[in-house]
């Protein structure tokens, strides 16, 4: 059971990372990946807000499972992450490269923290 709780939430949160991330970046004409960004950014805050959620026993662990582990895991992308900046560091788009790591570490864990933060005010 606990498996199909897992893949079933990542055959939401791939469609929706591939849409996401292609919507985002068909509106903005730069090298910068704003749509790997966006889904990094909202992949943390929906996992805040589950952690938080999960700490004031709001949310039972297959919930955490479907949405943590499945959803989450399969919308935000690391290696995307990864090869996006190494892609423009090979290409001189070093300030680029340097702002995606540092908005995605920095922006990611304050959403994490923002969504942790919201559901411990809400519930407690």
């Amino acid at each position: 059971m606990t498996w199909l709780l897992v893949i079933a939430g990542a055959a939401i949160g791939a469609p929706v990372r591939y849409l996401t991330d292609r919507l985002v970046q068909a509106r903005h004409d730069t090298v910068f990946p704003w749509g790997t960004l966006t889904v990094n950014l909202v992949g943390s805050l929906t996992l805040g807000l589950l952690t938080g959620a999960a700490t004031a026993a709001a949310v039972g662990p297959n919930l955490q499972l479907l949405i943590g582990t499945g959803f989450c895991g399969a919308l935000t992308t690391y290696s995307t992450l990864s090869y996006e900046t190494l892609r423009l560091t090979q290409t001189g788009a070093r300030f680029h490269a340097i702002a995606n790591l540092a908005a995605t570490i920095l922006a990611g864990i304050g959403a994490f923290y923002t969504g942790t933060a919201l559901t411990h005010a809400f519930w407690h």
